[in-house]
C-alpha cells in the first residue's frame, strides 16, 4: 500500500470510537439525568456506550483496511485457514483458567492493587453484570479487530521483507493499543502495551484472531465482573491516572505470556497432525 494508507486505518477508527462515545454518553447522560455524563465512574448505561462504540470501531477498521488494501475482509480474521470455531472455544477456556488464576494470586498478595472494596449486590450491581456477560465480548472482540486484524498487518505493510515486518506491526499496533487506553501510569502503559504485543503473537502464531479474541473476552469479563461484585453495592471507576498501577501488574503481565505459550503448543501439535 501507498505509505500513507496504513496511517488512516491506524487513526480513523480510534477517532470514530472516541467521537461515537462522546456522543454516546451524551444521549445516556439525558436518559439518566446527569449534570456530568462524561464522569468517570460507569453506570450500565456508560458501560454499555464504551463497549458499544469499541465494538463498531473494531469493524469499521476491518472494513477501512479491506477496502483501502483490496482484500477479502475475510481474510483479516484468519489467514491463510478459515476461521475455526473449535479454536475459539479450546482458547477461551484456556484463557478462563490463567486470568482466573491471575485474579486468585492478585487477591491473595496484593488485594488492595485493583481498587476493590467490598464485595456487594444491589440493582447497580446486577445491572452492571447484565451488561458485562452481554456487551464485554463485543468490547474485546472490538479491540481485537481494531488493533491486530487492521492496524497490524496496516503498520506491517511499510516494510518488504517479512520478519521486520511483522516486529514493525506488532510495535505499533501494541502502542497504539497502549495509547488508546489512555493510561500515565507507567506500570499500566507496560501493561497495556505487554498485552498488545502478547495478542499480535497470539494472532501470528495462530494465524487467525481466535486466540487473541477468547483471551481478551475471558480477560475483560472475568475482571470487570470481579470490579463489579467487589465495589460494595456502587458503580465503579477505571483508574488510569499516574501511581494508579504497580508491581501486582507482572502477575498479569505472566498470565499474558502463559496463553502465548499455550497458543504455540496447540499450534505445534495441530500442525504436526496436519490440522
Amino acid at each position: 500500500m501507498s505509505w500513507w494508507k496504513p496511517l488512516v486505518v491506524i487513526l480513523v477508527p480510534p477517532l470514530a470510537m472516541v467521537v461515537l462515545q462522546v456522543l454516546l454518553y451524551q444521549i445516556v447522560g439525558v436518559i439518566e439525568g446527569s449534570d456530568d455524563p462524561m464522569a468517570a465512574t460507569f453506570t450500565p448505561l456508560k458501560f454499555l456506550a464504551v463497549n458499544l462504540s469499541v465494538g463498531a470501531a473494531g469493524v469499521l477498521a476491518i472494513l477501512l483496511l479491506g477496502w483501502i488494501a483490496e482484500v477479502p475482509w475475510r481474510s483479516l480474521i484468519s489467514s491463510p485457514r478459515a476461521f475455526d470455531v473449535r479454536r475459539l472455544r479450546y482458547y477461551l477456556g484456556g484463557a478462563a483458567l490463567l486470568v482466573g488464576a491471575g485474579i486468585g494470586v492478585v487477591a491473595l498478595v496484593a488485594p488492595d492493587s485493583p481498587g476493590w472494596t467490598a464485595f456487594g449486590v444491589t440493582g447497580t450491581t446486577i445491572g452492571m453484570l447484565v451488561i458485562v456477560v452481554l456487551s464485554t465480548p463485543v468490547q474485546a472482540v472490538g479491540e481485537e479487530l481494531m488493533f491486530r486484524s487492521a492496524v497490524l498487518p496496516a503498520a506491517a505493510s511499510w516494510v518488504r521483507a517479512v520478519r521486520p515486518a511483522l516486529v514493525v506491526g506488532l510495535v505499533v499496533s501494541s502502542l497504539g493499543f497502549a495509547v488508546l487506553h489512555g493510561s500515565t501510569d507507567p506500570w499500566l502503559f507496560g501493561y497495556y502495551a505487554v498485552f498488545g504485543v502478547s495478542t499480535g503473537l497470539m494472532a501470528i502464531i495462530s494465524r487467525g484472531v481466535e486466540a487473541p479474541v477468547a483471551f481478551h473476552v475471558a480477560n475483560n469479563v472475568l475482571f470487570t465482573t470481579v470490579n463489579t461484585v467487589m465495589a460494595d453495592g456502587e458503580a465503579f471507576a477505571i483508574d488510569r491516572s499516574t501511581d494508579s498501577g504497580d508491581a501486582s501488574l507482572l502477575i498479569l503481565g505472566a498470565v499474558n505470556v502463559g496463553m502465548v505459550v499455550l497458543v504455540w503448543l496447540r499450534e505445534r501439535r495441530a500442525r504436526a497432525a496436519g490440522g
